[in-house]
């Protein structure tokens, strides 16, 4: 959503309307909608103000909201459940169907990750790589030169 024009710019606006000009010639002059100019005229009359409506969801709402702690509760009993399975666990247990999407959004929420090994263990090497070559093996060589090359006799 975009940001709600300043204040000082709705209060201009409504006061070229009240000195007698029409909401036409404001919204030309302050480079505005017509019906912005209508909106914060009518807003005026029927508030008092010109102060923006807070521009949020609020949070807190939404079909997983009321299982947040059984969901939290599971996640610490059955560490290794995954998005899908705990979501076929809340269709099955509480008759709701959801989508994984919004159980990662919960959990993310939770500030849970999808990481289910340890963290020691995540910054292993990875496995079938050939070892590192031994000193007492020449270099290769480099380019189409002779690997000794650079040897000083």
């Amino acid at each position: 959503m975009g940001k709600p024009h300043p204040v000082e710019l709705r209060q201009r606006v409504v006061d070229h309307v009240a000195e007698g000009n029409t909401q036409r010639s404001a919204a030309v002059r302050f480079k505005v909608s017509v019906k912005f100019v209508n909106d914060m005229v009518t807003l005026m009359k029927a508030t008092g103000g010109l102060v923006p409506k807070v521009q949020s969801n609020g949070g807190g709402h939404g079909k997983l909201f009321p299982l947040k702690d059984w969901i939290g509760r599971r996640i610490a009993e059955k560490r290794d459940m995954t998005a899908a399975g705990l979501a076929s666990e809340i269709a099955a247990t509480h008759g709701m169907a959801v989508h994984r999407g919004s159980v990662w959004r919960l959990l993310r929420e939770l500030g849970l990750t999808h990481k289910k090994r340890p963290a020691g263990r995540r910054a292993e090497a990875p496995r079938g790589r050939r070892p590192a070559p031994h000193l007492d093996q020449p270099a290769p060589a480099l380019h189409g030169q002779h690997a000794d090359a650079d040897r000083v006799y």
